[in-house]
């Protein structure tokens, strides 16, 4: 767009001059022509909007559009516990705390408190004022020799080739202005990723990228040596993601640039298509002699998994198997199956993978059961746009909290949903050279960090108001879900909780997690007795 401007403006003034030889009042018509050149020049030159960089002076519809649209609430935001879609006005939280513009709310509240699936968190008489900098989440069991001290939120997997070089920039920077991590995604480390020195965190996904032999096998030797970068804190192995869980990854061949091919060591210009499963192991005993073969490799650095709950019983083996084995993860990332990626098939995204507040409540529980949760972090990933999000999935059973779609509002996303065509208008999901450009490094990096800061600080207060003092001192019965037109229930009514090691003691354990310990095995992720 930014060579047919010119092209057209160019083209103007020749019209203009050589109408202007048979018809002197032509030159009339530079009172449109030269404003409109210079509003594009202007375009071009800014730094803080994506859209007209890249679409001089026609980018300005879009802003119109926005302008005349009713403003219904530029401060409503939903916990999206059910699935919903991201809201203009959530947006519009993320753009008003990337921005460092005010955020108050006029009027009261705009929600209908009545509505089911209305939900609010108890406060206190008691209320407290949080002074200093947030807590940090230490990550790191007894066999972690690198233990990381980790933000309350990060920023979740997305990988160089979804995104751009200069998303990847902006992100990464924001992480190291900020002070958090910024999860590579599953298509190995770049230079972008390593560029401004934020925390990373290393995901290693079926296709192995950045740790890979030219058969796709795992390459021992390459994952050594990139796990030694100073940048890289902690290595996540991605057993499924919430968006398409059990099909693998997908980058279409349009992004599929010959940088991105030397990245991943995948033939340039085709689909790449990760498998759905890993091939160095298959059961959870496998797995976790995986997570310990890293821990060895990167020299004792804090290991994971990310995976979308399936079966509950798959839960339960995971931790016989870490009873059994002795090899505990350093933190398990749950993924809800309302998350969202570049490209998904229609039925993965709509249809597959337990919601995330459940699957929070069943690794939770799994975990407590066997006398394993002490050891072990949760991160929380899918749909955390704002503080509310944040505590209530700290109240249901996670740690900390992993964020993508709202880090991308803070870059400047418009929900275009072109994520997978390679033609995203503001430059963060594409590999095309004229759209990557409208993105400004150094323009995005301090909103990706003031997002966090302001998410975080408002996070403190919603603590101090309901006289907490800490995330972790969170508990389910803070938060309320209205169920019904009468009545209402707490988080510790609709998820309720497991005592510690009941599950090894045989009492005290509700029914569908003693069923699920029966049918669970540590050999096998498949179910040990057969359905009734």
């Amino acid at each position: 767009m930014r060579r047919v401007f010119i092209a057209s403006v160019v083209l103007a003034f020749a019209l203009v001059a050589g109408l202007s030889v048979w018809w002197p009042l032509a030159l009339w018509l530079l009172i449109v022509v030269v404003p409109l050149a210079l509003l594009g020049i202007w375009d071009m030159r800014q730094r803080s909007h994506a859209i007209l960089r890249t679409f001089p002076i026609v980018g300005h519809f879009r802003y119109l559009f926005e302008m005349i649209r009713p403003e219904i609430n530029q401060y409503f935001v939903e916990s999206n516990s059910d699935g919903r879609p991201f809201s203009r006005e959530q947006r519009s939280l993320v753009y008003q705390r990337a921005k460092h513009e005010l955020s108050t709310l006029p009027f009261g509240t705009q929600r209908d408190v009545g509505a089911v699936g209305y939900e609010w968190m108890d406060h206190s008489l008691s209320a407290k004022s949080h002074h200093g900098p947030p807590p940090r989440i230490l990550i790191g069991s007894p066999r972690c020799q690198q233990p990381y001290s980790a933000s309350l939120l990060n920023i979740s997997a997305m990988s160089y080739g979804s995104l751009s070089r200069n998303a990847i920039r902006a992100l990464n920077g924001g992480a190291a202005l900020g002070g958090f991590a910024h999860n590579s995604g599953e298509g190995g480390i770049s230079p972008y990723h390593i560029e401004h020195g934020g925390d990373l965190i290393w995901q290693i996904g079926t296709g192995y990228f950045g740790c890979r032999t030219v058969d796709g096998a795992f390459d021992a030797e390459a994952f050594s040596r990139q796990s030694a970068l100073p940048c890289v804190k902690m290595i996540e192995i991605k057993l499924s993601q919430g968006a398409k869980p059990g099909h693998g990854g997908i980058l279409p061949a349009a992004k599929v640039n010959l940088e991105i091919s030397n990245i991943r060591g995948v033939p340039i210009g085709k689909d790449v298509l990760s498998p759905p499963g890993h091939s160095e192991f298959s059961t959870p005993r496998g797995l976790l002699r995986f997570v310990d073969k890293l821990r060895n490799l990167s020299k004792g650095k804090p290991i994971g998994f990310k995976l979308c709950v399936g079966s509950t019983h798959e839960i339960a083996a995971i931790c016989k198997a870490i009873r059994e084995t002795g090899i505990s993860p350093d933190f398990i990332t749950v993924d809800g199956g309302e998350g969202g990626t570049g490209a998904a098939p229609l039925e993965f995204s709509n249809a597959v993978g337990m919601p995330l507040l459940d699957a929070l409540s069943v690794v939770h529980n799994m975990l407590t059961g066997f006398g394993l949760r002490d050891n072990v972090k949760i991160i929380a990933s899918g749909k955390v746009v704002s503080s509310f999000d944040m505590i209530v999935r700290l109240a249901a059973g996670a740690d900390l909290c992993n964020s993508a779609r709202a880090m991308l509002f803070s870059l400047g996303c418009i929900q275009a949903l072109r994520c997978n065509a390679n033609d995203c208008p503001t430059g963060i999901a594409t590999q095309r050279p004229d759209l990557v450009t409208g993105l400004v490094v150094d323009d995005k990096i301090p909103r990706v960090s003031r997002y966090h800061a302001a998410t975080l600080a408002n996070l403190m207060d919603l603590l101090g108001a309901a006289g907490i003092d800490h995330p972790s001192d969170l508990r389910p019965w803070h938060i309320h879900r209205r169920v019904s037109a009468t009545r209402v229930q707490s988080y510790a009514e609709i998820y309720p909780r497991l005592r510690p090691n009941c599950l090894l003691e045989g009492h005290d354990a509700l029914l569908e997690y003693v069923e699920a310990f029966a049918a669970a095995s540590a050999e096998s992720f498949s179910r040990a007795t057969p359905d009734r």
